[in-house]
């Protein structure tokens, strides 16, 4: 039977060619962090798992080890898992960090952070095989044969949003366009809406790149989902699977030199 106990700080190899990752995994409390361990040492994709019960331990491992992912718990006693996330955040090379735990009002704080994923106790195997791919995607290793498909593919970051009661990752591709209330955002898709606690303006500065375009202060949309741009009585407005949304006055000239270029960029093709 497989060892499923480790003390903090501890390593072990996982004797398979492809595996490559470097995880530390952070829990206060030592059933979860054995679990939390042993469902890493089991994909092939991890070649180390170092442990730690709390934040001073995982700061001792970064100090001495090369980390590529930190999967970690929040709620822990002295500095939380937020904190240390932040902390990260100011390395040169900063692991990837994937959070385990048990409540789900941090996830738009997470996300504010750039995880890479956001997971639910209890933890099932999937999810962290899952959350590895998704470590993968984001790691910068292209001499790795194993790696090479995920650089590959085009980028498509998740947001954290709740249905029935539950986390779920919504990729950005999913989103059709975004409505503004108050100090939230309505994420609209093909098949529902979610809200989330992430202002309108933030949204807009972020995905600016990834071609979604403020029309209102109250509107943000996919460019090339825009079906239509045209003049009611009331001023100019886009369709969207059907749906008006207003055009701001000061947005207009913007929208239709997006619009046009993008017509020309799809004709050059």
């Amino acid at each position: 039977m497989t060892d499923r106990t480790a003390g903090a700080g501890a390593a072990t190899a996982t004797p398979v060619g492809t595996a490559f990752l470097r995880v530390l995994a952070v829990d206060d409390e030592p059933p979860a962090l054995d679990e939390l361990a042993y469902l890493l040492r089991r994909d092939p994709r991890v070649a180390t798992v170092s442990t730690a019960g709390d934040v001073a331990g995982a700061l001792r491992v970064l100090r001495d080890a090369d980390i590529d992912a930190v999967f970690l718990d929040i709620r822990m006693p002295g500095l939380d898992g937020m904190e240390l996330a932040r902390v990260l955040r100011r390395f040169a090379r900063p692991p990837e960090v994937v959070f385990v735990t048990a409540y789900d009002d941090r996830a738009a704080e997470a996300f504010d952070l750039g995880v890479a994923d956001y997971v639910r106790k209890p933890v099932q195997p999937e999810r962290i095989s899952e959350s590895l791919r998704r470590v993968l995607a984001n790691r910068l290793v292209p001499s790795h044969p194993a790696v090479a498909s995920h650089l590959a593919r085009e980028e498509d970051p998740t947001i954290p949003v709740e249905l029935a009661g539950t986390t779920r990752l919504l990729p950005r591709s999913a989103v059709r366009w975004v409505e503004a209330q108050g100090d939230y955002a309505r994420l609209h898709t093909a098949d529902g809406s979610h809200l989330v606690r992430i202002p309108l303006a933030t949204l807009a500065e972020r995905w600016a790149d990834a071609g979604f375009v403020r029309i209102h202060r109250s509107y943000l949309v996919a460019l090339h989902l825009i079906d239509e741009l045209r003049v009611t009585n009331s001023g100019y407005v886009v369709v969207i699977d059907g749906r008006a949304l207003p055009v701001a006055r000061r947005h207009t000239r913007e929208l239709k030199d997006r619009l046009v270029r993008a017509a020309k960029q799809a004709w050059a093709r």
